[in-house]
């Protein structure tokens, strides 16, 4: 039987459990959650769609067989097509990123194709361990803006928008961004719950920007930051306890009719 121990105790006789695994621990992380899995624990987030969201390229992949609207995206692992690349996503100038960044780190914005093709060869130096990098068309008219909505479940119970305060193109609040409330679109609305199910997430951090052509997802976070509770006023907490109550009393009372 798989069994999981910490400071020396059994972990096998909690109910369920919410995985908050930071982007550094992913592999270490995962693994454990898959023990729990294993011994029959309810899980909120399961290790599959934990990973999935951290994998940046895959990630697209689903986004866009679900019908999620995203950002052109271009993976490629040779930086002497870097002017088909461009053409493929609309043209100067372009996002870098790298598949395994989080928190704005690993992201770049090159403005010409020479810095296209430096920040490319920088990053294929210092990641010679085979780590993704994606190129991505730059949204002009949403730089420096995005939205947050936290969803749990089938519905969203918060949202905010993300605004750089100086000339930085990411609005991460880990990057000094400011958060203030906003109100998503029924289409918005529609389009970040149909991204954490894609994910397979019950729990999750959706972040969009509004383009010209609607809204465009940029990323699915499996452990999103509670710092949108102060910014909207929303108990975000709440909710996601009441789902893993509700969730896990429905699976227990299966298994003792299955029984």
């Amino acid at each position: 039987m798989p069994e999981v121990s910490y400071k020396g105790e059994d972990l096998a006789r909690f109910d369920a459990i919410i995985p908050r695994i930071a982007a550094n621990m992913t592999r270490y992380g995962t693994a454990i959650v898959r023990q729990l899995e294993m011994q029959g624990i309810y899980n909120v987030s399961s290790s599959i769609a934990i990973s999935r969201s951290r994998d940046k390229l895959r990630s697209m992949q689903l986004l866009a067989k679900a019908g999620v609207g995203i950002p052109k995206t271009i993976f490629s692992r040779n930086s002497t097509d870097i002017d088909d690349l461009i053409d493929k996503v609309g043209g100067m100038p372009v996002i870098i990123k790298l598949a395994a960044g989080t928190h704005g780190n690993g992201v770049v914005l090159a403005e010409t194709k020479k810095a296209a093709k430096s920040v490319l060869q920088a990053f294929y130096l210092s990641n010679d361990d085979g780590t993704n990098i994606l190129l991505q068309e730059f949204v002009e008219e949403s730089a420096g803006t995005d939205i947050r909505a936290f969803v749990v479940g089938s519905r969203v119970v918060a949202s905010m928008q993300r605004k750089s305060l100086d000339d930085d193109f990411r609005s991460n609040l880990h990057k000094g961004g400011e958060g203030i409330p906003v109100k998503l679109t029924e289409d918005e609305r529609k389009m970040v719950i149909r991204a954490a199910k894609a994910m397979g997430l019950n729990v999750a951090g959706v972040d969009l920007m509004r383009s010209n052509r609607g809204p465009l997802v940029l990323e699915v976070n499996a452990s999103p930051g509670f710092g949108i509770e102060k910014v909207t006023g929303r108990d975000v907490a709440g909710p996601i306890i009441e789902y893993v109550e509700m969730n896990a009393k429905r699976r227990t009372k299966k298994d003792k009719i299955g029984a």
